[in-house]
């Protein structure tokens, strides 16, 4: 009895230790197999994802382009209004300067008038001169008179006639400058409504497009590594280091200023201080370092030499455009400040921030004086 326990114990023991003829798949491989497909999907699923993402951002730039463009041209008629109203204002305090001169020559012929009262051969042409208004039609009237009198009474009547000449000039010139002066008053209005518009209508396509691109956004996200998160957020902050140095001393004026204002919403034909457009903030970034800009990518522009994008200094101001090689197509400027980064009032419904300056629409920079 013992002998055959020991035997079936033995047996028990063989089994156990020994494989079997047809062993299992090693643990961990179809686990192996089902996280590569997961990987597979996930991939598909970034690529997917980010391919929408990117067609939801391309609207939106699209949007900001246009309102980006309509605003600036509504920048650029009240730019071109307070020209107009400028001129119209200079040319009417000449003409009153003019007038005055007419009545100042007209004194001394009244009072020759009143003396040649009693002979009225004489007097006849010389009230003729007294309610001349100095144009075309009383040239030859002027002239007979003229030719009649001799000596002082001539000089006076000639200096009453020239005044009269040049008030008539500047009248005319008056009347044009109001009428160019309401001619741009309609296009401003127009242009604002234009912009109104606008922005009314990207603001209710940008409240979709949002949403959407923020669930993109998570998605493609959650597709990313915790490592590829990490890594872009030591890039930002990498580059944000460096952007107190590097400029002239009043581009580091300006653009440090402009850091002053990140957060600030962006208000369409705003120049702060608690809101402001693209061109607005540049207006007043520059205006702290003592230079004067118009609240208009297209003066901005010129408004200095152009500076090759490889030179870039703090404060330079970087423009954009729907046509790249075409400048009259700036529609948006934002502030330099080092890195391959600018200060800018992106669009309606955003806050002023750095962003990267290399865009598909970055037409070349200028650096104001």
């Amino acid at each position: 009895m013992r002998t055959i326990r020991a035997a079936l114990l033995a047996g028990c023991l063989l089994v156990a230790l020994c494989p079997t003829a047809h062993p299992e798949p090693r643990p961990g491989t179809h686990d192996l197999r089902k996280a590569r497909q997961t990987v597979r999907e996930r991939s598909h699923a970034l690529a997917t994802t980010s391919a929408r993402l990117a067609t939801a951002q391309s609207r939106l730039a699209t949007l900001t382009g246009q309102v980006e463009r309509l605003v600036e041209a509504y920048n650029g008629q009240l730019v071109r209004l307070r020209a107009a109203e400028e001129k119209a204002r200079q040319t009417q305090a000449r003409l009153v300067v003019a007038d005055a001169e007419v009545e100042r020559a007209r004194q001394p012929v009244a009072l020759l008038a009143a003396e040649a009262y009693g002979g009225l051969g004489t007097l006849g042409p010389i009230l003729g001169l007294l309610t001349d208004q100095g144009d075309d039609d009383g040239a030859l009237h002027r002239a007979s008179v003229l030719g009649q009198l001799s000596g002082e009474r001539a000089a006076m009547l000639a200096r009453l006639r020239d005044a009269q000449q040049v008030a008539a000039i500047l009248r005319t010139q008056a009347a044009e400058a109001q009428a160019e002066q309401q001619v741009m008053a309609e296009r401003a209005r127009e242009a604002k409504e234009a912009a109104r518009a606008a922005v009314a209508s990207q603001r209710r396509e940008t409240m979709v497009l949002r949403a959407r691109e923020h669930r993109l956004q998570r998605r493609v996200d959650a597709a990313r590594t915790r490592a590829d998160l990490l890594a872009r957020r030591r890039a930002v902050a990498a580059s944000a280091a460096g952007l107190m140095t590097g400029g002239s001393a009043m581009g580091d004026v300006a653009a440090d200023w402009a850091l002053t204002q990140l957060g600030k919403p962006y208000v369409w034909a705003a120049d702060g201080p608690a809101t402001y457009d693209c061109s607005g903030l540049t207006m007043r970034a520059w205006e702290r370092a003592g230079v004067g800009l118009d609240h208009w990518t297209g003066t901005q522009w010129t408004a200095g030499p152009h500076v090759p994008l490889d030179q870039l200094r703090r404060g330079d101001l970087v423009f954009f455009a729907h046509v790249t090689s075409d400048p009259s197509t700036i529609h948006h400027v934002g502030i330099y400040v080092g890195r391959g980064l600018m200060v800018h009032a992106p669009q309606t419904g955003d806050v002023v921030r750095v962003a990267p300056i290399w865009r598909g629409d970055l037409v070349g920079a200028t650096r104001p004086l």
